[in-house]
């Protein structure tokens, strides 16, 4: 079974690209099939691998025309087993062109359906917005993940994004489940990150992952060499935390393939 993570939240500046990227590349580094989807029309997933003049074709193209397959757009990287699926700009005009149409929020879902099985994991990077290109990521995911700043009115705004998560839950996909909370950002010399630490787990208790994401400059200049941190710094706290964080994504995975199969048994 493919576990599909939607890596969603409105706020932007969160560090939620650098950990679809980076989570994704981890989870192909423990040789998962893992493709990475680029659902946000900044792209920048997608220019952390290849430049922008050589995407011909991306997602936009897959959601906006029902007559091009996902499997055409996807492309290889340097690692043999993950792979991209291309964003662009054009994104941006999906909110308008979908309005109205019954089927808006399925794009995704039925896109994936034919090719999913190819795949161990797939990772969602969604735009920092509520809109139908998250509502397409959540209602085509199994799992959530919540990408968290260590800040403070850190988690100011998270409510909408779980009642969003609920409210794909009530009817459009009664099967997705919130994998975790991770923290990113995290500052341990400062007491606001570790105040916010504790209030994110009163909040969020058990689905709170244990690694946390600290700030880390490496990860922030990895991008612009077109290089995760696996390969850019592979020493760095930042590629250690992120080996981490895939390590708790495959064990929680397994855990819900597990109870479900027992679910479906009994």
């Amino acid at each position: 079974m493919t576990t599909i993570l939607a890596i969603a939240n409105q706020k932007g500046g969160v560090g939620k690209t650098t950990t679809a990227i980076n989570l994704a590349a981890a989870l192909s580094l423990r040789q998962k099939r893992t493709l990475l989807i680029d659902l946000d029309p900044q792209a920048n997933s997608t220019i952390a691998f290849f430049d922008p003049t050589e995407i011909q074709a991306s997602v936009y193209d897959v959601l906006s025309d029902h007559r091009v397959d996902l499997a055409s757009v996807i492309r290889p990287t340097k690692d043999p087993f993950l792979f991209v699926a291309p964003g662009r700009l054009a994104l941006a005009k999906l909110e308008q062109q979908l309005a109205g149409q019954f089927d808006a929020p399925y794009k995704l879902k039925d896109a994936l359906t034919p090719i999913q099985k190819n795949y161990d994991f797939i990772v969602l990077d969604t735009p920092p917005a509520l809109g139908i290109l998250t509502v397409n990521a959540l209602v085509a995911a199994t799992h959530l993940i919540v990408p968290i700043q260590a800040a403070y009115f850190a988690i100011e705004g998270t409510d909408d994004l779980l009642e969003t998560y609920e409210r794909v839950r009530a009817r459009p996909n009664p099967n997705l489940k919130m994998m975790g909370v991770v923290i990113t950002l995290f500052d341990k010399r400062t007491n606001i990150s570790r105040d916010t630490h504790e209030q994110i787990r009163s909040v969020f208790g058990p689905v709170l992952f244990k690694t946390r994401i600290s700030k880390n400059v490496r990860l922030e200049e990895s991008p612009a060499y077109k290089e995760t941190i696996f390969t850019f710094a592979p020493k760095s706290p930042g590629a250690q935390e992120y080996r981490r964080l895939a390590q708790e994504v495959i064990q929680r995975a397994e855990e819900d393939r597990i109870a479900r199969h027992t679910e479906d048994a009994a």
